[in-house]
C-alpha cells in the first residue's frame, strides 16, 4: 500500500491481530456468528497483506489480481448471505472495497513511472469518496453502539472469545478504521 512504512507496519499488526481473533472468535456456539467471524478473518488477513508498505516489500504482480479473486469470490458469498437478513450487506461492501483497491493496485503497477502509487490529492475518485463516506459513517455508528453493550451468555454457560459481542464490535469498529485509513492512503 501506501504511506510512510511506521503507520503502514501498525496498520499490519491492527489487521492482523483482527483477523486472528475473529479466528477465536470462529469457536463459538452459535453457528451464524463462526460464519460471520470467518469472513471478517478473512477481511482482518486480507487487509494486513495489502496493508504492508510498499518501501519494504513489492508484491509480485500476480498477488492484486489473486486478491482481487478472493474477495470477489468473498462479495459474492456476501451477496447470497444478504438474502437472509441485510446486516450481510455490510461484508459486501467490505469485500467490494477489497476488490477496488486491489484492481487499483494493478492499474497503479501497471501504469507506474516508480515515483509513486495512486491519486494525486485532487484526483480521488467518486467510488473511493462514497468508501470513504460509508466507512467512516459505520465507524461512528459501531463506536456509538459499543459504548452501552453488556455482554449476554448463551443458554446458562458463561460467554467465551467467540460469544462476547463487545469484543466483536470493537473488532468491527478497528477494522472499519483500518479500511478509512487504507482508502485515505490511496
Amino acid at each position: 500500500m501506501y504511506g510512510p512504512a511506521p503507520s503502514g507496519w501498525l496498520l499490519v499488526a491492527l489487521c492482523a491481530a483482527n483477523g486472528a481473533y475473529c479466528l477465536l472468535r470462529m469457536r463459538s456456539h452459535v453457528a451464524e456468528q463462526r460464519r460471520a467471524a470467518g469472513g471478517e478473518a478473512l477481511m482482518g488477513f486480507g487487509m494486513a497483506v495489502m496493508a504492508v508498505p510498499a518501501s519494504v516489500f513489492t508484491p509480485p504482480a500476480w498477488a492484486w489480481p489473486v486478491l482481487a479473486a478472493v474477495f470477489g469470490s468473498a462479495g459474492l458469498q456476501a451477496l447470497w448471505a444478504a438474502r437472509t437478513g441485510v446486516r450481510h450487506l455490510h461484508h459486501l461492501v467490505g469485500a467490494g472495497a477489497m476488490v477496488y483497491m486491489a484492481v487499483t493496485m494493478v492499474a497503479s503497477t501497471s501504469t507506474s513511472t516508480g515515483e509513486g502509487h495512486g491519486h494525486s490529492g485532487s484526483d480521488v475518485p467518486l467510488l473511493t469518496g462514497f468508501l470513504l463516506l460509508y466507512f467512516v459513517a459505520y465507524v461512528f455508528a459501531t463506536g456509538v453502539r459499543l459504548v452501552p453493550v453488556t455482554a449476554v451468555a448463551g443458554g446458562g454457560r458463561e460467554a467465551g472469545w467467540g460469544d462476547r459481542p463487545e469484543l466483536a464490535r470493537a473488532c468491527r469498529l478497528s477494522m472499519g478504521i483500518a479500511m478509512v485509513a487504507m482508502l485515505l492512503a490511496m
